[in-house]
């Protein structure tokens, strides 16, 4: 293996943040007892805001973006690990305080990395990603709280058109429910027909002002906006129901009223997808491969190269994209 390999750097200068490929050498990546030779990363939203130096993601400068990956495991000090493994990784701080995916490869702790299901491609489990991950935990936590397809009443997606929604709708309407999917895009409705979906709102109908209950419409929710949104999501759940959050596009700011969990007992639902312990990391995954068909996670996807990720950056921070972006780091 050459000693040195490409990857997109983050710099900061006067209090900009400039991206450039760079050619690396391989002893500068940071401790680990896992090498990774990447073969895919994932451009999510919190990779966006990294590339663009927002909302101090990045603490610390030199980085390597990218939250998530895919590849073959080149080196091992581990006892779980050999050469030639195949592996995932999503969340730990990886791309934000540990050197990340928009790399060639990435040294990390191998209680981070999830053996790929043999079912899966490296490509279709970056594919997946973050965005599938995350979406699956959701779909999971609604469950746990007692979610069924036969209860009755729409799930909601919001963000339906985004890597997390595109994601969940597909996984419920695997799973048996009626989705409603919720954009703001018009012309992403018949992408997510395609997905599941059997109704499709504006988003607005969700993040316009309204009193603090409305009318009880969801069975349940997946919300990947937050702010305004989230806040419509919550007064307009049916009695006992709950709403899976984990995104704050839409603002941080919450504001609702606590009636709905008051009078009709919902439930929000916290889903953070970076320190999920390992065994949960492998059930997710195995229902992942069990619910999804192929041709379902390559719907959700497109590629691109190492080279796009700063425009495409601005393009899902303006949330001007569709699904999942993949990035395959030796185009």
């Amino acid at each position: 293996m050459p000693d040195t390999f490409k990857a997109l750097l983050l710099t900061e200068r006067d209090g900009q943040v400039h991206p450039n490929i760079e050619t690396l050498q391989q002893d500068a990546l940071p401790p680990g007892d896992v090498l990774v030779a990447i073969e895919y990363s994932g451009l999510n939203y919190k990779d966006g805001l990294a590339v663009l130096g927002k909302n101090k993601v990045v603490r610390s400068y030199p980085m390597v973006p990218g939250i998530d990956f895919s590849g073959t495991v080149a080196e091992s000090q581990s006892p779980d690990f050999a050469p030639g493994d195949r592996v995932v990784l999503t969340g730990w701080g990886v791309g934000e305080q540990h050197w990340g995916g928009f790399s060639q490869r990435a040294r990390v702790k191998s209680g981070w990395l999830v053996k790929i299901p043999d079912a899966l491609s490296t490509l279709d489990a970056m594919a997946v990603g973050t965005a599938g991950f995350t979406a699956m935990l959701c779909v999971q936590a609604l469950e746990d709280h007692g979610l069924t397809p036969g209860a009755g009443g729409d799930v909601l997606v919001t963000g339906a058109s985004g890597g997390v929604g595109s994601m969940a709708v597909a996984l419920l309407a695997r799973l048996g429910y009626a989705v409603t999917a919720a954009t703001g895009r018009p012309e992403e409705h018949e992408y997510l027909r395609s997905l599941g979906a059997q109704h499709i709102i504006a988003r607005d109908e969700l993040s316009a002002p309204g009193g603090p209950m409305g009318s009880a419409r969801w069975a349940g929710a997946v919300d990947s906006v937050g702010g305004d949104t989230l806040a419509g999501v919550i007064r307009t759940l049916a009695p006992n129901a709950s709403v899976a959050a984990c995104g704050n596009a839409g603002g941080l700011a919450l504001n609702t009223s606590v009636l709905p969990f008051i009078l009709r007992g919902v439930n929000l639902l916290g889903i953070n997808s970076l320190p999920v312990p390992i065994e949960l990391r492998r059930k997710a995954w195995a229902r992942i491969t069990q619910i999804l068909p192929q041709e379902d996670i390559q719907r959700t996807m497109s590629l691109h190269t190492l080279a796009e990720v700063p425009s495409l950056a601005r393009q899902i921070f303006e949330a001007r994209v569709r699904g999942h972006i993949v990035i395959d780091v030796n185009a």
